[in-house]
């Protein structure tokens, strides 16, 4: 189908969508339970399915780490949420002031409508099926628009999704950036995007012309922070796993590392040593994750190169054979200009910058010089030394002595702050998102409020003072 033909096709699908929801407006908790527990099974019932298209798409894809971030992550959101939305949905109580009782005050959790879900490349189940969990969660209708770069995997999801629900209900486009520009258009209830900075602002933009509410997920570069009593060689284990899991095209991993100056070698020749250990032969190596396109590709080697040409260290372990597959090697960079690109622009890749700090100060000072990033990370053994970075600086999410397991969490928020993004959702979080928050007061057929009226006079003065107290 072509991209004209998928902007008819999402505007017609959209206009069913929203008849659909006018017409069966809240959702049993039975039937959104139902909902959840569809997405969770097609995801059960075609792993291998995913797996396949997902490292087709990338044209080498670590099959462990697609069931580890893909498959296992979205089947526990799953479960959580059905175990949980009975919950999330029940009305809230709030208390009645002594000047407005006799009364009742709740706050209603209603659903907002059709949800739009723009998801990226770089997670294209997790990052589609986790806001459409959300979505079904809040009674919500979505319609999901995955990226072009994943072409195998969108038409396995749209394959999937049409499995178990009818197209007035969940749907998906495919198609280029003609379609994504006009999918961000449309006058959804909720647009949820995840994806680059740059983007974000457009979609924002696009949304802004309809006054739809938007969530946007976007990236950074996240810092990650080696205090001076914590061991190298111990901080070397999750820096390593964080930042080449996927081969660092992951938004929240690390982006950078700022070791005690002294050190800065000892900290890459540390990850160095993890590396080899974990990808003895990255280029042949199934674990190892391949770079999605050759425009990416060429991008991260241009930034290299230019770190190595400004006077950086590259450390870099034998890569081996790769054949045709777009595979970097992991790449650790030591003291890296500052004014090159691997310190200019978020990296989404397997290089890790490793800088230099005089003091902890110094490197707090240093991360709060730059926009607030997605995810921060650090590494001291002194709870209190990490409570004390956590105080000083800002960013949407952090990990004390790990990487990136701040995200796993369903019971917390996940989403930035500042040019990281705004919004969240995970849990009970992602089913606010697509709810609206409805407050409802109830009175007494005859309620005192009927005092407060027109000609001011002694009742008046009385319920003053009740306010003034």
């Amino acid at each position: 189908m072509s991209d004209e033909q998928q902007i008819e096709r999402m505007k017609t699908l959209l206009d069913a969508q929203k008849k659909a929801f006018a017409a069966d407006r809240h959702r049993s908790i039975d039937e959104r339970k139902a909902d959840i527990e569809k997405v969770g099974d097609l995801v059960k019932h075609h792993a291998k399915d995913i797996m396949d298209a997902i490292a087709a798409d990338y044209g080498a894809r670590s099959c462990a780490e697609t069931q580890i971030a893909e498959i296992g992550f979205t089947i526990s959101a799953a479960k959580h949420a059905r175990s949980h939305v009975a919950k999330w949905a029940k009305p809230k109580r709030a208390s009645v002031p002594l000047t407005l009782a006799p009364g009742k005050a709740y706050v209603r959790r209603e659903p907002k409508g059709v949800a739009g879900i723009i998801s990226p490349w770089n997670y294209p189940l997790q990052l589609a099926f986790t806001p459409l969990i959300a979505a079904l969660a809040a009674g919500c209708r979505a319609i999901i628009k995955p990226s072009e770069f994943t072409p195998r995997t969108a038409e396995l999801m749209a394959r999937m999704l049409a499995e178990a629900f009818d197209e007035n209900h969940v749907a998906v486009i495919t198609g280029g950036p003609a379609v994504g520009e006009a999918f961000a258009k449309l006058p959804f209830d909720h647009l949820f995007y995840t994806g680059s900075t740059h983007v974000g602002r457009l979609v924002a933009m696009a949304a802004a012309d309809n006054l739809v509410p938007v969530t946007l997920e976007l990236g950074g570069k996240s810092p990650a922070i080696i205090t001076e009593d914590y061991d190298l060689t111990e901080a070397a284990k999750p820096l390593t796993w964080g930042k080449y899991f996927n081969a660092g095209q992951t938004c929240i991993a690390p982006d950078y590392v700022l070791a005690p100056k002294d050190k800065v070698r000892a900290t890459g020749e540390a990850i160095l040593a993890e590396v080899q250990s974990y990808y003895p032969e990255p280029g042949s190596d199934p674990d190892y994750t391949a770079i999605i396109s050759d425009k990416h590709h060429q991008r991260l080697s241009r930034m290299i190169e230019e770190a190595r040409a400004g006077g950086a260290t590259i450390l870099q372990p034998e890569m081996g054979e790769t054949g045709n597959v777009r595979k970097i090697p992991p790449t650790i960079v030591l003291d890296p200009p500052l004014e090159s690109k691997l310190m200019q622009e978020e990296i989404f890749g397997p290089v890790l910058p490793v800088l230099g700090y005089e003091t902890l100060n110094g490197a707090i000072s240093f991360v709060n010089d730059r926009d607030h990033p997605l995810a921060l990370y650090v590494y001291a053994k002194d709870k209190a030394v990490a409570r004390r970075v956590l105080d000083a600086t800002m960013s949407g999410g952090a990990s004390v002595n790990a990487s990136m397991l701040h995200m796993s969490v369903e019971g917390m928020p996940f989403g930035g702050v500042g040019k990281s993004g705004y919004g969240a959702y995970h849990g009970e979080h992602g089913f606010l998102t697509f709810s609206h928050e409805r407050a409802v007061f109830e009175a007494p057929v005859w309620h005192p409020s009927r005092w407060i009226a027109p000609p001011y006079g002694k009742r008046f003065d009385f319920i003053s003072k009740l306010q003034m107290k």
